[in-house]
Parts: C-alpha cells; sequence; structure tokens
C-alpha cells in the first residue's frame, strides 16, 4: 500500500552483526545498523495495547515466556499496526487492523495468517505464523503473532551506508524483483492453496472492486478520477490463463534483505492483500510503485523506493524479466501501470478518508489527498499515450 512502512521491518539492534563483505560496498556495520534499522518506539496516541489483558491472554499461548512483556509500535505504516512484544531474549511481532477502520476486507486478520501458514513449507520469505486470535475481548479485534525478521530494509533512498554501486543496485533489484517471480510458481496444491481465491474472473473483479472502493471513499477535496476508470474498463486484457499466489503489494519496504549479504532477500511483510490470481495483476501493483530516471519530476518526488537511481532497472527491464521467468506475455503494458497507479491512489483515498472524517487523528494521513492527486495525472499521461514504458 501507499508507504506502508508499518511493521515487522528489518531489524538489528546488535552493533557488528552487519560484516563488510569485500565487493558490497558495505561502510563500518554500527553505522549501517543505525541507519537501516526500524527501531520499535513508544506507541503513538490512540493505538495503545491493554497489556495486562494481552499478558493474561497470552500466557497459556506461549507459557512464562511472556512474564516481563513489553510492547513497542513500528513508528511507520498507514495500514495495519505492527507492534514489537519482547520478553527477556524473545520477540514477536503483533500485527491489528488500525483502529477506525471501516474498510474489513482490507484488514483480514484470518486470511492474513492463513497464506503465511499455507507457505511455510513451499515459500522459505514469509514470517513464521505463531497465533491468531479472534477473541474480542483481548484487544477489540482480530490480531495474530508472527515471528521477528532480522534484516535490512530498503525505502525511498538508499542509506549513504550501503555505499552500493550503479551495478550492486541493479542486481539487488533484480534479485528482489525475482522472488515475486518466485512466488507466482509456488504449487497451489502442495500449499494447499487451490480451492483459496477466486482466479476466474480475477481481471474484471479487480477493476469493479477498486472502482467500487474509490467511489465509496470519495471526499469533497479529492481529484476526479472517472476518467481512469473508464479508460481500465474499456482496456482490460483477457486473464492470462494463470492462477498464481499473488502479494499485492510488493516494494522494496515491505522486503527484508539479508545483514550478511545485503543482495539476498530473506523475507517478505505485509501480506494483508494476498490472494490466489492472476500474476500479471501482481506485476500490476509493483509497476505502480516503480519510478524511474526519465519519470516526470512530480512523480519521482512521490516515490516509495529507490527505482530511478543510476544502476536501477527500468520499467522495461523489470518486465521482460518478469517474461523470461514466468514465460507470461505482457502485450498491455499500460493496462497493467495505469492499474497498479489507481489502486495506489484508492488505498490513499481510503486513508484520507478515515483522516478526514476524524477517524484517525494521524497527521501523517493528510498528504495523502495530495499523492492520490500526483497518481492520477500520471495515468492520465499514460492513458494520454505520453509514456510508453
Amino acid at each position: 500500500m501507499i508507504d506502508r512502512q508499518g511493521g515487522v521491518k528489518v531489524t538489528s539492534q546488535r552493533q557488528g552483526r552487519l560484516r563488510t563483505k569485500e565487493g558490497l560496498g558495505l561502510t563500518d556495520s554500527a553505522v549501517v545498523n543505525e541507519e537501516l534499522v526500524d527501531r520499535a518506539g513508544s506507541i503513538r496516541t490512540g493505538e495503545e495495547l491493554d497489556l495486562d489483558t494481552l499478558r493474561q491472554y497470552l500466557e497459556p499461548v506461549l507459557g512464562a515466556k511472556v512474564a516481563h512483556l513489553e510492547v513497542k509500535q513500528f513508528p511507520g505504516g498507514f495500514s495495519n499496526l505492527t507492534y514489537l512484544l519482547t520478553s527477556g531474549d524473545e520477540r514477536w511481532v503483533l500485527r491489528r487492523p488500525p483502529f477506525g477502520s471501516k474498510v474489513k476486507s482490507a484488514h483480514d486478520m484470518s486470511r492474513e495468517f492463513k497464506i503465511l501458514s499455507a507457505l511455510q513449507n513451499v515459500f522459505p520469505y514469509g514470517p513464521k505464523p505463531v497465533h491468531f486470535c479472534d477473541d474480542q475481548d483481548v484487544l477489540g479485534c482480530d490480531f495474530y503473532l508472527m515471528s521477528y525478521i532480522e534484516g535490512l530494509v530498503i525505502r525511498r533512498e538508499y542509506p549513504e551506508a550501503l555505499n552500493f554501486s550503479p551495478d550492486q543496485i541493479r542486481e539487488q533489484l533484480f534479485n528482489f524483483f525475482d522472488v515475486l517471480s518466485e512466488l507466482h510458481s509456488v504449487d497451489l496444491v502442495e500449499a494447499g492453496l487451490d480451492t483459496f481465491g477466486r482466479p476466474e474472473g480475477y481481471v474484471q473483479r479487480q477493476i469493479d472492486g477498486w472502482c467500487k472502493r474509490w467511489i465509496d471513499a470519495v471526499t469533497p477535496d479529492t481529484v476526479n478520477c472517472d476518467s481512469t476508470m473508464q479508460w481500465l474498463q474499456d482496456n482490460m486484457p483477457a486473464e492470462s490463463g494463470k492462477a498464481s499466489v499473488i502479494h499485492n503489494d510488493y516494494k522494496t519496504d515491505n522486503v527484508i534483505f539479508s545483514l550478511d549479504n545485503p543482495m539476498q532477500v530473506i523475507g517478505i511483510l505485509d501480506w494483508e492483500m494476498a490472494t490466489v490470481g492472476d500474476p500479471l495483476m501482481d506485476l500490476g501493483c509493483t509497476l505502480g510503485y516503480w519510478t524511474q530516471m526519465d519519470d516526470p519530476e512530480f512523480f519521482r518526488q512521490y516515490r516509495t523506493m529507490p527505482s530511478d537511481v543510476p544502476g536501477a532497472p527500468t520499467r522495461a527491464e523489470i518486465v521482460n524479466r518478469f517474461q523470461e521467468k514466468t514465460g507470461l506475455p505482457v502485450d498491455n503494458f499500460a493496462f497493467y501501470f495505469v492499474f497498479g497507479l489507481f489502486r495506489l491512489g484508492v488505498i490513499g483515498q481510503q486513508i484520507y478518508y478515515r483522516f478526514y472524517h476524524g477517524h484517525t487523528k494521524d497527521q501523517r494521513f493528510a498528504m495523502m489527498v495530495k499523492k492520490t492527486d500526483v497518481l492520477q495525472r500520471m495515468s492520465e499521461m499514460i492513458m494520454r499515450g505520453e509514456i510508453t514504458s
């Protein structure tokens, strides 16, 4: 989702864990840790958890491990909230829906937990699910616990501490992108997900669904997206014919890279929108995040990941890579790109809707209406044929 940074994201509080390996371009390990770690901190006002009730509930689940339970909150995130639970040397991550959320389907904790559970033995990049709770008396919502993963996160800029060359950036981003193709190759029967989701008619349902979500979230100060919604309906391609596990929010700050080798992906986070569907639509979701060096400056200013720096693959290159890895032709690039942008705009507008109507006081949400406008401007340029790759 739009810069949904919350979470488990990568982290190491151990000085010196990151090795300065020859050829990786890493600077001093302590500096790297400081610059790349998402440190959990104080809990935002209005997003506190009932620690006593939570501890009492978790004692029979986790045993004496929670005797001295401490809770902190990861600072980022616009959607599901993510907390770090610590007791002695034990650490877990708790995921729950945002306070004030009215979009239940976007915050289905049981669905996210089921996906992670199914992928455990067939796809090595998901956090290990630990426990799911649907008892509303604990936190007033469904939530689940999962393992805490140490590693590095790359956000909208490459940190200076990594000191990557253009060739290294290119290698890392291709490695990052290749893992998405690995996900699309998971055997649905082996994973027990062959009856999960509804892959038939997936493209049409996605367009209809995101258009409806947009209409439901419109506020008086929102940009008009009627032209984009009509264009998506008019230019919808046929289904690819392949059903895959799809992540639906694959970007660099939802991926964990190894502390020992930052070229290597070791984890993927934020599975809340994962399902079984057309992998070309998953490609479109990632294209929506993929800025490049020749993009308009207004679009690059709102980038979510550093794909517009020297060495980074272009959108055309990752599409070619996708075709090589999956064997699926991408014959309607413009459609998938516009879909990815529109989808991000809808998510941003849903977030802004909560702020506009007073469901949250988080001031970060106020800027979402501006980002939605930027995404619509970019979509219009693609629809007019001014941007073709």
